[in-house]
């Protein structure tokens, strides 16, 4: 069998390859031309793969990043995988929905037999001081060398990473954490309670395609009514990432609140409850305010980041599984969801 022999770069957008416009930074084309007149420069390009180039046409902003794009991305990276020549991915994507992608990207490719990495850079290529070319070469050479062994998550080897500022983080467990530094990226310290698969079914295996899915993520604060979640949970809503307090709570003495979220899931909602912690994990039998909740119909996310349990939603909602299954495949690990600490790369 012929060994893989070069990297697939996919070009999604982002600030990476802007360049400047009549309104300000905007995506652009043309990015594989300037990648390779750098490389050329180089002085030193051991450790460098070769590689080639896809660009999803047309480049955007990842502001504007919706899941028929995540689905775009996941069948051109199953296409590449498919060829048996590529050794892993290298996706190029903006960092303001970076971790939601990668997040989605993980529940998306489980199985995939070559690695995924994921990165951007906080200032375009070209201006002074960016850090563009130090995350796609440093992303390269990591591809190359293959992901080490202590950054594998064991159910989804080789799995879906970020690479960011010199370092591997998971595609499950990453938030962006500042708006402007080069170390842009944080694994937040979340705990899990939650058994490790080595096993999923064919359902949500890479190969399984999967659909656009109606959802919403809405934090709990005080002074949230009913009829403000009741209009969350409005028509085409079929998943609810429900941002609770500390370990699992909310107003559980608003009986027209919980009567919502009842009724909501009597009509098939799946919900789901994380903590808006940045640390720690939800355990909703711990008060009774969290209890209540689950009797509602809640399902504890555990540590899960607002991005994981979004994309985790999305891929099981998406391949048509049943308010059921999704209840119970959503407190499995199925790709590694207990966040970790960051690996240098």
């Amino acid at each position: 069998m012929q060994q893989p022999s070069y990297v697939t770069v996919l070009y999604t957008g982002g600030t990476i390859g802007m360049q400047q416009g009549p309104q300000g930074l905007a995506p652009a084309s043309g990015f594989e031309r300037r990648i390779r007149q750098v490389q050329a420069g180089m002085a030193d390009r051991t450790g460098l793969p070769e590689w080639r180039f896809i660009e999803l046409s047309p480049p955007i902003d990842s502001a504007n990043m919706q899941q028929a794009n995540w689905l775009a991305m996941r069948d051109s990276i199953v296409d590449e995988a498919s060829r048996g020549e590529c050794m892993g991915i290298l996706l190029l994507h903006g960092t303001d929905t970076l971790a939601y992608t990668a997040a989605a990207l993980s529940f998306l490719l489980i199985g995939l037999p070559i690695p995924v990495l994921l990165s951007g850079s906080m200032l375009p290529a070209g201006v002074e001081g960016s850090d563009a070319w130090d995350n796609l070469f440093g992303a390269l050479r990591v591809l190359q060398r293959g992901i080490p062994e202590e950054c594998l998550a064991a159910e989804t080897v080789p799995g879906v990473h970020l690479y960011f500022a010199g370092k591997l983080l998971p595609g499950t467990g990453a938030t962006k954490f500042h708006s402007e530094a080069r170390e842009a990226f944080q694994v937040l310290p979340r705990t899990t309670k939650r058994p490790v698969l080595d096993a999923w079914p064919a359902r949500l295996d890479y190969r399984q395609r999967r659909a656009t899915v109606g959802l919403a993520v809405l934090p709990v604060y005080p002074g949230l009514q009913a009829a403000q979640l009741q209009a969350v949970l409005g028509e085409g809503v079929r998943g609810l990432v429900l941002e609770c307090y500390g370990s699992g709570t909310g107003p559980g003495d608003d009986e027209a609140w919980l009567r919502v979220l009842r009724e909501a899931h009597d009509r098939g909602v799946v919900l789901l409850a994380i903590s808006q912690c940045p640390s720690g994990s939800v355990t909703l039998e711990t008060y009774a305010a969290g209890s209540r909740l689950q009797q509602a119909g809640l399902v504890s996310g555990y540590g899960m980041t607002r991005e994981a349990a979004l994309g985790k939603l999305f891929a099981l909602l998406g391949c048509g599984l049943s308010q059921a299954e999704v209840e119970y495949w959503l407190p499995r690990s199925l790709c590694g969801e207990a966040a970790g600490p960051a690996r240098q790369g």
